[in-house]
């Protein structure tokens, strides 16, 4: 047990009741607080400047509601000396029956206090170096006599912030400086200089190449001239051909019928359902006929067919479906009924479509006779026959319109109700 604590005094110990041999309990005395003496202040004197060149501490004086236990000034001052109050509360013996020990519980002396260890003296921080204008790598160099070639120092701060920018931004840093190749050998040189010399397959692949690229534009070229150029050209041959005619019907030319000269117009087509208007010229020739836009008479030759004017007969022309002007191209639009005119010099000759040959071959000219085959004709009469190619953009078949005279109109009289409609 320790000594001195308030809890274990000897009134605190079990009595035993006469006669039964058995401890009793003993009450609890209530806490007796140490008696307290106010005492004056004290001051204790406070040491100069001189004791204590950094942090000095004030004294703290010491008043009546404090506890006489200690009294201190500064931080390096000792304890005061002055006694702790002692409490004696007796000694009493106890019984050995029930095991209790003899002991003394009075409250010994507190031992005068340590002093306090002295406090270890601040560090003193070493001045800065004076500010030198020579940056560090030179400073280095010169130190340690290293090679002018060491690193230079990183990036600024300047740099590590649009370093920074654009790694927000996601753009891409910046490729390093590459440094200079060393200087190559005569030998390094000719040898470098041949394994930069083309191989005849680079060469021969280029070469073919550029043939395939000059062959390509050459056919773009050529497509160009057939499918615009030509049907250009066409159509201001086709407005001077048409004028000729009207000119020397003006003048009062007298052609006789079968009389005209290859390649000379002596007549107008109409196919109001498609707009159509073309001069149409004596004899099929590619060159001086078809290929000037205008429609072409089967006139010559076994191929020679009749004229409009003529009382009986089939009267059987030719023209492009596709370049040079087009004139036939959508010949298969045509339905039965449909008018198509023929103006010559003194009439206007009407005729209705009667019937369509999609596809025929280019040796059956059966389809050009008097009484044309495959037409649905049965006996002589005044017919007539549109001829071109087919499919489109190739000459491989022919494709066959026919039709039947319906009206003879002459000029003097005016214009068919089918073009005045």
């Amino acid at each position: 047990m320790t000594a001195g604590s308030p809890w274990f005094r000897a009134t605190n110990l079990p009595e035993e009741e006469p006669g039964s041999g058995q401890s009793r309990p003993i009450p609890t005395p209530e806490p007796v607080a140490p008696p307290y003496e106010a005492e004056t202040a004290v001051y204790e004197p406070i040491p100069g400047p001189d004791a204590f060149p950094s942090h000095p501490t004030p004294a703290v004086p010491q008043t009546a509601h404090q506890a006489p236990y200690e009294t201190y000034a500064t931080a390096t001052e000792t304890y005061g000396t002055e006694p702790l109050p002692t409490e004696t509360y007796g000694t009493e013996s106890y019984g050995t029956s029930d095991g209790y020990a003899t002991g003394a519980y009075d409250t010994p002396e507190q031992p005068e206090p340590a002093h306090r260890p002295e406090p270890a003296p601040r560090p003193v921080p070493e001045p800065e170096p004076e500010a030198d204008d020579r940056t560090m790598a030179l400073r280095t160099v010169e130190e340690t006599g290293a090679a002018t070639t060491a690193p230079l120092p990183g990036p600024g701060r300047a740099e590590r912030r649009r370093a920074a920018k654009r790694k927000g931004r996601g753009a891409p840093e910046p490729a390093a400086p590459e440094q200079p190749a060393a200087p190559l050998s005569r030998v390094e040189a000719r040898r470098a200089a041949r394994a930069a010399k083309d191989s005849i397959g680079v060469v021969l692949s280029r070469v073919v190449g550029e043939l395939f690229i000059s062959f390509g534009v050459v056919m773009l070229l050529f497509v160009t001239y057939q499918l615009w150029w030509t049907n250009v050209r066409a159509g201001q041959e086709t407005d001077q051909a048409k004028k000729e005619i009207e000119n020397s019907w003006s003048q009062g030319q007298d052609d006789a019928p079968g009389a005209f000269e290859p390649g000379k117009g002596f007549a107008i087509m109409y196919i109001p359902k498609l707009d159509v208007v073309v001069p149409i010229a004596e004899g099929i020739s590619k060159t001086k006929v078809l290929d000037k836009g205008m429609v072409g008479h089967y006139g010559e030759g076994k191929l020679k067919t009749a004229m409009p004017a003529d009382k009986q007969g089939n009267f059987a022309v030719a023209g492009h479906r596709n370049t040079h002007g087009e004139p036939f191209r959508y010949i298969n639009r045509l339905e039965p009924g449909d008018p198509i005119v023929v103006e010559t010099r003194d009439a206007y000759y009407t005729y209705e479509m009667a019937s369509i040959l999609p596809q025929t071959s280019p040796s059956n000219v059966s389809v050009i006779e008097p009484v044309p085959q495959g037409s649905g004709f049965t006996k002589p009469g005044r017919y007539i026959t549109l001829t071109t190619c087919t499919p489109e953009f190739t000459s491989t078949y022919r494709m066959i319109v026919w039709g039947k005279l319906v009206d003879e109109r002459p000029r003097s009289k005016g214009r068919p109700e089918a073009l005045v409609g």
